[in-house]
């Protein structure tokens, strides 16, 4: 006969959410918030908005559609002088983090 645990509670009273003092990723949460993390980077997308803003794609990666398309038609309209807008998003989700589009505070790497 094997043991099973009880609906909801785990052998050893470990929780799912990740390995106590491990690096944050799947499963972690934010002690700021309280709010799981994404499984979205923020050192991505910040570069990418950096590197590659004027196509959208920092936010195309979090799953901001909407804005990412307005960084791509502020860029193309301006004939380029909207590309100061997704530089300077990447360097703020760089130093202040950013959210996926679930609302999930971005993993902090």
């Amino acid at each position: 006969m094997t043991y099973s645990p009880p609906p909801g509670q785990y052998p050893g009273g470990q929780q799912p959410g990740g390995y106590p003092g491990g690096q944050p990723g799947y499963g972690a949460v934010d002690p700021a918030s309280g709010l799981p993390y994404s499984d979205k980077s923020k050192l991505i997308a910040g570069l990418l908005g950096i590197l590659l803003g004027s196509f959208g794609a920092g936010r195309f990666y979090t799953g901001h559609t909407g804005i990412a398309i307005g960084q791509i038609a502020a860029t193309w309209l301006t004939c380029g002088l909207g590309a100061l807008w997704p530089l300077i998003d990447g360097i703020m989700i760089l130093v202040n983090g950013g959210t996926d589009a679930q609302g999930r505070p971005l993993r902090p790497n």
